[in-house]
């Protein structure tokens, strides 16, 4: 009873609406939320930080330090950009952008950052004493194992094909587009289970193991994404209520939000998929080295 009374309290407070928020706005403009605009600025001090710091302290390659960098830097810029710029408002009025942005989010700013690791670099752009607390806490055991289990392989891929499967359920879906808590919610389990699953493919399996991860996710979104595009009826009723204003009927909006998820995010995890497969057939004489290392 209690996790009941939890629940609808939780719905409650977020009744106003993810989408509901900047309604009275008559035209795209940015948003700024806090729970998203005080995560994206301490990221970005914490790691302009940490590299002048490591820049002082180290003799790190240069090359691999700017490779770093600029893939933390577009990361960055492209998470800002899906959850900050004007596509956010107008994910919020079309199902067709808020497609785009979730793609974003999952497809290029996830690889983009876990390519950079820049865990380090932000651990020095932390005050001493809490980097020195963090660091200690990462080296728990019970911490570590729960990464490496969370890390693996298979494990990465089931975890972040649960997050959108769950999410793209009809029922959850227009509940998260009603209720801002669960928005942030939904926004939040998208990336974090991308990260794991980018992770696992860049830096835990061997590059062709990593392909077939990067072609299993690629199948099962593009199954979703084909089932919205080609579903005869719509089936996100609060998401596309809105079409109408733009001149789409709600069944177009939803079959251009499938056709985005469908083809253009199926094009990206397929190049990735192939750049890997390039990469295990090269290096296959020498044998299948683990992810990114030594490429």
């Amino acid at each position: 009873m209690r996790t009941l009374i939890a629940i609808l309290t939780f719905v409650a407070i977020g009744r106003a609406g993810a989408h509901g928020l900047d309604s009275d706005r008559t035209g795209p403009d940015w948003t700024f939320d806090s729970w998203i605009v005080v995560p994206l600025t301490a990221f970005a001090l914490a790691y302009a930080v940490g590299v002048v710091r490591l820049g002082l302290r180290t003799r790190y390659s240069r090359t691999r330090v700017n490779r770093r960098g600029l893939a933390a830097t577009a990361g960055w810029l492209t998470l800002a950009g899906a959850l900050v710029s004007p596509l956010h408002w107008l994910g919020e009025h079309l199902f067709t952008f808020h497609m785009i942005e979730h793609e974003i989010v999952m497809a290029i700013s996830a690889p983009l950052i876990v390519v950079a690791r820049p865990l380090g670099v932000l651990l020095w752009g932390l005050p001493t004493i809490l980097r020195r607390r963090l660091g200690r806490l990462a080296t728990l055991p019970p911490l570590r194992a729960a990464w490496r289990w969370a890390t693996e392989g298979v494990n990465a891929t089931v975890l972040h094909g649960i997050a959108i499967w769950a999410w793209h359920v009809p029922v959850l879906f227009d509940a998260a587009v009603e209720n801002v808590m669960l928005h942030r919610l939904q926004h939040l389990s998208f990336f974090l289970t991308a990260v794991l699953f980018w992770w696992a493919v860049f830096w835990r399996c061997s590059r062709g193991v990593a392909a077939w991860h990067i072609f299993v996710t690629m199948t099962h979104t593009g199954v979703l994404g084909a089932l919205m595009a080609l579903a005869p009826r719509v089936i996100y009723s609060a998401q596309t209520q809105a079409a109408a204003k733009w001149g789409l009927s709600p069944l177009e909006d939803q079959q251009l939000a499938g056709i985005m998820m469908w083809i253009p995010a199926g094009t990206v995890y397929a190049g990735c998929a192939l750049a890997m497969l390039t990469l295990w057939i090269r290096g296959a004489d020498g044998g299948d080295r683990v992810g990114l290392e030594q490429s």
